[in-house]
């Protein structure tokens, strides 16, 4: 437990860093680097090692390419490439028809895509929300993602340890129950509260965010909350799901006590898109 807390304390100030370069491309690169890290923990879970380099290898250009892609030029390209990359693997299945195992191969490319599509999440809502029009609100959503997601788990895991009885999904993740589930909803739903209370404070006095949070945008939270919490829950089953079929106890070892960025950001994963697309076409109509 102790290192786990030690962990979690320099996980959180690391944040804090890269958040403080938020408005430059050095938030992008981190969130880049942090993907691709995630990518390889799939592709070393898949069995594949370096006789398999190249499956590996055409997903950090590919992952760039999305993360990265600011003009109308680069995003036009974004279509043609993603064809091009998933006919190489379709080339490489022919071709290592004895070596390549098909259902390692489609759960490599299925899962480094979710993973794609979450960390994107994040930089989309620094594209939609751009910091000269709209200060720091997607701090403030990237925040309450973490939040979501983070509380959900930490709370639940409290919740379970005193309340614990019944089973959630035993075959995939044994440890967790259904009171747990039920502390990790509401404990998204009180970790995004207080974190909007917080940012409604620091807003008052330095105008911190645009957005103007009323008492009924504390009832979407609460809805956006608990959907959140279910997403975060089904993450990290999926992710669990995944270990147990490959037999891993843990994705990575690069977070001591946590294990990888996968064992970490499990949760996110469903988490941040969902956020992000309620952002994007909804938020804002309040």
């Amino acid at each position: 437990m102790k290192t786990r807390v030690i962990t979690a304390a320099v996980g959180l100030a690391v944040l804090a860093i890269v958040l403080a370069f938020f408005n430059t491309v050095l938030f992008d690169l981190v969130l880049s680097a942090v993907c691709l890290i995630a990518v390889h923990e799939v592709f070393t879970a898949m069995g594949f090692g370096k006789k398999q380099w190249y499956l590996y290898a055409v997903a950090i250009p590919f992952t760039l390419m999305v993360m990265l892609t600011t003009t109308q030029v680069a995003r036009l390209l974004v279509l043609p490439v993603s064809f091009l990359v998933v006919l190489f693997f379709n080339i490489c299945q022919i071709v290592h028809l004895r070596t390549l195992d098909f259902g390692k191969l489609t759960g490599y490319v299925y899962f480094s895509g979710v993973i794609i599509f979450c960390f994107y999440s994040l930089i989309h809502l620094k594209r939609v929300l751009p910091f000269e029009l709209y200060h720091y609100d997607a701090v403030y959503f990237i925040l309450l993602i973490l939040c979501f997601a983070w509380g959900g788990d930490t709370a639940a895991y409290f919740a379970g340890r005193a309340f614990g009885k019944h089973k959630l999904a035993p075959l995939v993740s044994p440890k967790k129950t259904v009171e747990g589930a039920v502390g990790g909803v509401l404990g998204s739903i009180l970790a995004g509260v207080l974190l909007t209370g917080a940012y409604m404070a620091l807003s008052g006095h330095y105008d911190v965010i645009t957005l103007q949070v009323r008492p009924r945008h504390y009832l979407i939270l609460v809805l956006l909350g608990a959907i959140a919490s279910v997403l975060g829950i089904l993450g990290d089953l999926f992710a669990s799901a995944v270990k147990r079929q490959v037999g891993l106890k843990d994705y990575g070892t690069i977070f001591p006590g946590h294990g990888g960025i996968l064992d970490r950001f499990d949760s996110v994963m469903f988490i941040a898109p969902f956020v992000a697309i309620v952002v994007r076409y909804f938020f804002y109509l309040f």
